[in-house]
């Protein structure tokens, strides 16, 4: 049974990775696999980040402005954001592939792609936007782990939604808008890496 699901996984894998989630800007400023180091205590402002987030994910200004300010409510200032699009599908088990641009407060860029699967009671595929908020990084390369979801924390503004998920001191806040939010409070975890991988587990 195990073996089946990984096997349709990965074969829904292919299918997003292939038509759904985009290649990120080769404009980052973090190469050679070198870890660059970031201060978490030096973060975006609640205003600019709201502006950018409206602007990336063309949604509802108000709902969008009511999740940055329960992240910033809850953890305060990202030091970090991603910009992204990913796709996702489900048949109660479900898979997510995504890409996009890391961008630090400190000024530190590169591309990065995140993937993982998810249980939950839905069936369906989308594809969309989504605008991750990044605290507490110390070090590019402390991104490049599994993230866990966090019990009871995802929250619904209209079309719009939010989840925290955790790996150590690190804490991810992917913001989705539209059927792109569909599997938001269903994801298992998320794993960032700094290549494109086909293995969601």
């Amino acid at each position: 049974m195990q073996s089946w699901l990984q096997s349709g996984l990965l074969a829904l894998g292919l299918v997003f990775l292939a038509g759904c989630a985009t290649t990120p800007g080769g404009s980052g400023t973090v190469t050679d696999d070198k870890a660059v180091e970031l201060h978490p205590d030096s973060g975006y402002a609640r205003d600019e980040t709201t502006e950018q987030a409206i602007d990336f994910l063309g949604s509802s200004a108000e709902q969008i402005a009511k999740l940055i300010d329960r992240a910033f409510s809850d953890y305060g200032r990202p030091n970090a954001i991603i910009k992204g699009d990913e796709g996702s599908g489900s048949i109660v088990v479900g898979l997510r592939y995504g890409s996009g641009d890391f961008l630090a407060k400190s000024g530190a860029r590169m591309p990065v792609y995140w993937q993982g699967p998810s249980i939950g009671w839905d069936f369906g595929a989308d594809a969309g936007r989504v605008f991750i908020l990044v605290y507490n990084l110390s070090s590019t390369d402390e991104l490049f782990q599994r993230f866990a979801g966090v019990s009871g924390s995802a929250f619904f503004v209209g079309g719009a939604g939010m989840q925290y998920l955790r790996a150590g001191d690190v804490i991810v806040a992917p913001i989705r808008v539209g059927v792109g939010m569909r599997l938001g409070a269903a994801v298992g975890y998320m794993t960032f890496s700094p290549e494109r991988t086909y293995n969601p587990f």
